[in-house]
């Protein structure tokens, strides 16, 4: 652990984890501020430092907010979450450098790791969604967005009711469907300035090398290839690398564009904004038609909702409250927990109420809320 002069601490200051006196005795807990009484508390026992594996949270208005996050993802299923996604992207690393040095890959590593993801799914599949979108902290690269995706597609195809079989298609595409990017030169997929017009080209070729792969060195079937082939087709015909429009892509192809594209509006951010789950659902609904099939939209949305979990949203009572789960009969009445009550009474802790709006007839839920708003209004009171 860090030391940390008493010096250096302030009042309304908060540590991304735990802050010990001794290194052992617990001062604050993370995400929660240290006030003035307690700097004094710690003079008058004549203590010079304090401990800590953590950082300061910045003073911009998230800090607040991240207080309440922090102790979300401390739950004994969101740890074991934590834990099995870092096995899932060790594993994934390795495989990935394989494909991309042009070593022998066996299919039974990626099988395992379809197999590892569902079994995850079985487990909890709202603690998952709540780690997706909120629990990984920093940017996401390939691997993350192909287990990401790939969760995404499964709960969409068992959404779908779609047999076994199926389901293992769209699960292996939705893990491999990027694997020709890891072919094409890392000048183009790296590159920071604007791609040119034969950068866009080559980047275009790269569900064709996918397929390759998947077909010809991983032995997969044609229909697990296909699928890795038209994810990048468009409902209107505008994609590419063959232009197929509508019920000619096929499902899967379909499935995997959705939670991919979500993936990706998820994704690469230093940290995750309350509103993220909901601002990429919105984007999505505003597809008409054009990118995406409106009945893949129409399931995805019953399986994550209009507000996916961890979504922070204003009730009608005035009321401010966290989403922890979702009803894909009822997409506008989740399960919430409150963070801040009708009379203004913060829950820090976590420890709020649940409140079931499908019960609750007269309450209903708002609108979603900006971080920035409600750590401003935290922070006021």
């Amino acid at each position: 652990m860090k030391k940390i002069p008493i010096d250096d601490l302030k009042p309304g200051q908060r540590f991304s984890k735990p802050v010990y006196v001794d290194g052992e005795n617990l001062f604050v807990p993370e995400g929660i501020e240290i006030k003035d009484k307690d700097i004094e508390r710690l003079r008058k026992w004549d203590v010079k430092v304090v401990h800590s594996d953590g950082e300061p949270l910045s003073d911009d208005p998230m800090s607040a907010l991240n207080a309440f996050f922090l102790q979300a993802f401390n739950s004994p299923a969101q740890k074991a979450i934590t834990k099995s996604y870092a096995d899932l992207r060790n594993r994934m690393l390795e495989q990935f450098g394989r494909v991309r040095s042009g070593q022998d890959v066996q299919q039974d590593s990626f099988n395992s790791i379809v197999d590892t993801l569902l079994l995850t799914l079985q487990r909890g599949a709202n603690d998952v969604i709540q780690y997706m979108l909120y629990g990984m902290q920093g940017e996401c690269g390939e691997v993350e967005n192909a287990l990401n995706t790939t969760l995404l597609a499964i709960l969409i195809g068992q959404q779908m009711q779609m047999q076994r079989h199926r389901i293992l298609v769209v699960a292996t595409g939705a893990l491999l469907h990027d694997l020709g990017m890891l072919r094409l030169s890392p000048e183009i997929v790296n590159k920071q300035e604007r791609l040119t017009a034969e950068d866009l080209r080559a980047i275009q070729t790269h569900p064709v090398h996918s397929y390759r792969i998947l077909t010809k060195e991983l032995g997969y079937s044609d229909e697990i290839g296909l699928v890795a082939l038209q994810h990048q087709e468009r409902w209107d015909g505008n994609g590419y690398p063959r232009r197929l429009a509508g019920e000619g892509i096929k499902l899967e192809a379909r499935i995997i564009a959705v939670a991919d594209s979500f993936v990706a509006m998820v994704s690469s951010r230093p940290y995750r904004s309350s509103m993220i789950g909901y601002t990429a659902m919105r984007n999505l609904l505003k597809d008409n038609g054009t990118r995406f099939d409106p009945n893949v939209l129409k399931v995805f949305i019953k399986v994550l909702g209009i507000y996916p979990i961890g979504s922070i949203v204003l009730l009608s009572d005035s009321s401010v409250c966290r989403v922890i789960e979702n009803r894909s009969d009822a997409p506008l009445k989740p399960l919430v927990k409150t963070m801040i009550d009708a009379g203004g009474n913060e829950f820090r802790d976590d420890t709020g109420p649940v409140v079931d709006l499908m019960k609750e007839k007269a309450v209903f839920v708002a609108k979603a809320v900006d971080a920035n708003s409600l750590a401003n209004k935290i922070g006021n009171n």
